[in-house]
């Protein structure tokens, strides 16, 4: 490929060398750098590869792209290098990795979901639509990157640019019809979505998070990188609810649609019924506007009703049979997501992704609607983060469960039973009831093996995770085997559960 090519979208000035200058390779990283490829120089947070430059130009690498002039890059460089300057290194390495791949977004349907909460569960409920409507589709989120039954795990919720259209060009090699992405606010910062023109784009909700030192400045910050994606869509379907959407719509330049509850859009949920038999715990409602369904949901919560009407819009657009649509959403399973693992006469088990006050409280308000005997909690904190979490944590609990049950989460480098102490401190305040059992397995089997009947557990923080993170070390857990395992151990003892 020609670099300045694959660079024409953007601005850039040519240093010295070669304006013809072709390449075979992107790289990114020093260590896979090569004579046959463009060395892209990213200044982050920690460490600045414009340093590795010498490294880079030792392995063969003749051809640069980076951010600052040829006076302040380290020497010696060679006569016959070609140096390229661009004011934002990510960027550029996002035009080149498409270009690297042959563009493979342009092949497939891309639909891209941002927001606070709601983006994992709606970027599965959308695939679930189009696989049961027979078209094969990629997804790229949370909880890794899915082809088919191959699931490959990621290290950030949006990939760096380089391996989102590696992924792409694997989907699209793969025969995907579809790619559904959740699109981190971190990731439009980093520029890692630039240059793909999402065919839709899903604004689910926003509230304060991901704010701080290494993520953004502040909300108004937070708000203006999620609101970009309307910007990179040609059709955007937006929560009418939330309570910034005028802020989320300001710059937006797609064609526009509206979902919501509670105001009047071009899709209205309404008639929202909790529905919580044996071997069903979800929602029904019916949807109004420029489609008529009702639906049957099998994933509880007023919040799912939301994530439920995004996927079901959103498909609507590409003229799916409606009883599709009811079809992939009343059969959908959303691994750590309000994940119904066990539901009986005797009690009803649900794994789910909560790991701050916010989603916490949601939660748990949600699971009240159904009426529980007992709503019990089984949750942690992580260690190394930040101390107001696992006080507001424990508000939650103490305020909104009937027994709380205080275990391990990733404890990192802390010990578990500090940040216990942590959350029973703001927990003893609200005069909640709770225990303490360090060991996360014992927890949660405890919660079962002491139910009573119509009881309601969630264990809560780690969701798909399948992983606990002690001293840097990560070692096999996964929350739903375990009550997988506890569940089956007592229909051995006792003939029933």
């Amino acid at each position: 490929m020609k670099v300045s090519e694959s660079l024409d979208k953007i601005q850039y000035t040519l240093l010295t060398g070669n304006p013809e200058a072709e390449v075979d390779e992107v790289a990114y990283d020093s260590r896979k750098a090569a004579k046959d490829a463009v060395f892209v120089c990213i200044k982050g947070t920690k460490t600045d590869s414009h340093d590795f430059i010498p490294q880079v130009i030792a392995a063969g690498t003749r051809v640069l792209v980076v951010e600052r002039g040829l006076d302040e890059l380290p020497g010696p460089l060679p006569e016959d290098l070609t140096v390229f300057r661009v004011e934002n290194g990510r960027q550029a390495l996002a035009y080149l990795s498409a270009s690297r791949f042959g563009y493979p977004a342009r092949k497939m349907v891309c639909i891209g979901v941002t927001g606070t909460k709601g983006k994992t569960t709606t970027t599965y409920m959308i695939k679930a639509i189009l696989e049961a409507a027979g078209r094969k589709t990629g997804l790229i989120g949370t909880a890794g990157v899915v082809i088919g039954d191959h699931t490959w795990p990621t290290m950030n919720t949006t990939p760096e640019s380089y391996e989102l259209h590696r992924y792409f060009a694997r989907m699209a090699e793969e025969g995907c019809e579809y790619m559904i992405m959740e699109v981190s606010s971190q990731g439009l910062k980093m520029s890692r979505v630039d240059g793909i023109e999402f065919d839709y784009g899903i604004f689910t909700n926003i509230s304060r998070d991901h704010i701080g030192p290494d993520e953004h400045a502040d909300f108004e910050e937070y708000l203006y990188y999620k609101s970009r994606l309307l910007s990179l869509c040609k059709t955007g379907l937006v929560n009418r609810d939330d309570e910034h959407f005028e802020q989320i719509i300001k710059d937006c330049s797609c064609r526009l649609y509206t979902y919501g509850l509670d105001r009047q859009g071009d899709f209205t949920a309404s008639d929202i019924r909790y529905v919580s038999e044996a071997a069903f715990v979800g929602l029904e409602f019916l949807v109004k506007g420029q489609m008529d369904l009702d639906v049957r949901v099998n994933i509880p919560g007023r919040f799912n009703v939301y994530n439920a009407m995004a996927a079901a819009c959103v498909c609507s657009f590409l003229d799916l049979p409606e009883e599709i649509i009811c079809h992939g959403l009343e059969h959908i399973h959303v691994n750590g997501r309000m994940e119904i693992v066990h539901a009986s006469s005797r009690c009803t088990v649900i794994v789910d992704y909560a790991h701050n006050a916010v989603s916490m409280e949601s939660l748990l308000k949600t699971l009240r609607e159904y009426h529980p005997r007992r709503l019990v909690c089984v949750f942690g904190c992580g260690g190394n983060r930040s101390k107001d979490r696992r006080y507001s944590m424990g508000e939650i609990g103490g305020k909104l469960a009937d027994l709380c049950i205080l275990t391990a989460d990733n404890s990192r480098y802390e010990k578990p039973e500090d940040i216990i102490a942590d959350i029973r401190s703001s927990l003893e305040k609200t005069g909640g009831a709770y225990l303490e059992i360090p060991d996360r397995r014992e927890a949660i089997e405890y919660s079962i093996t002491h139910a009573l009947p119509g009881d309601m557990i969630a264990v809560i923080g780690k969701g798909h995770e399948d992983y606990q993170e002690i001293n840097g070390v990560r070692y096999p857990f996964l929350d739903r085997q375990v009550i997988e395992e506890v569940i089956c151990k007592m229909k051995q003892e006792h003939g029933g559960m």
